[in-house]
């Protein structure tokens, strides 16, 4: 029997937060990885009127945005923002989104076994913690400054830097993630400092396995490549590595030394 499906996409909080070029067609394949239905995929897009009238150029993205990711079978949800002025004369401008989110969430829930929310918000806790009360697995996907308690609460979480092409590499338009020569995104798995070397590993698919970290296990969908000092970059330090959470983008190549390794190059921090 398959697992039944919904979205809900925050999507002003990922555009802040490092997922500025999210790629609804790769979130929807994540979404239906494994044995999962979709049965909902909502988005929640914020939209400035006040801007869109003074900047025809603002007007046009938008609404191509909101179009790409209908054709893609997103259900969009726009938001007015509203600009509020306080006692010092300074304008915040802001919308509606989490209740609208919170309030689906809840009254989708009933015809759905998992919920996947993509946001960083922690504001979204207590509609975490009923969802689950109410017998709903909850995933968390997220990017930048994701809330620590949401991490926790949430069954299981999942970064959107790690998941293959769901932001492109933006020098690398052509980038064919996992293929030798391709850019791609993991994290430091082991780290000698002494000896100036370890081991990186990134996802080379979308799988539900992404569990099993160990590389050596055929259902795994990690691979770990051999990685040099020299090929650190000056902006990534050695806590940077030995912590294992930091997301590093780097470059792999056929191992000179093992027919069937890889060794990473040109390693650059992406999330400290």
């Amino acid at each position: 029997m398959s697992i039944k499906v919904g979205v809900f996409v925050d999507s002003e909080n990922v555009r802040r937060n490092g997922g500025y070029h999210l790629r609804y067609d790769v979130l929807r394949r994540f979404a239906e990885r494994g044995d999962r239905s979709l049965v909902r995929l909502n988005t929640y897009m914020a939209f400035d009127k006040e801007l869109a009238e003074k900047d025809s150029e603002y007007a046009r993205k938008s609404y191509a945005h909101q179009q790409i990711a209908r054709q893609l079978g997103w259900k969009v949800n726009i938001r007015d923002t509203r600009r509020i002025i306080n006692d010092e004369g300074q304008t915040t401008i802001e919308n509606n989104s989490n209740l609208s989110i919170a309030v689906d969430a809840l009254l989708q829930a009933e015809h759905l076994d998992e919920i996947l929310l993509v946001t960083g918000d922690g504001d979204f806790l207590p509609l975490v913690n009923a969802i689950q009360n109410r017998g709903r697995r909850v995933g968390l996907l997220g990017f930048d400054h994701v809330s620590t308690q949401l991490q926790h609460q949430a069954d299981a979480f999942h970064s959107g830097f790690l998941t293959p092409n769901l932001i492109p590499i933006a020098y690398e338009p052509k980038n064919a993630w996992g293929r030798t020569g391709s850019c791609v995104r993991g994290i430091c798995t082991k780290w000698f400092v002494e000896k100036g070397y370890g081991f990186l590993s990134f996802l080379d698919r979308i799988d539900d396995n992404s569990w099993i970290t160990n590389t050596r296990v055929k259902e795994s969908p990690w691979t770990s490549a051999f990685c040099h000092i020299n090929e650190i970059s000056s902006d990534v330090n050695d806590e940077d590595l030995i912590h294992g959470d930091t997301v590093l983008e780097f470059y792999i190549q056929e191992s000179p030394q093992d027919a069937d390794g890889l060794v990473a190059q040109n390693v650059r921090l992406v999330q400290a």
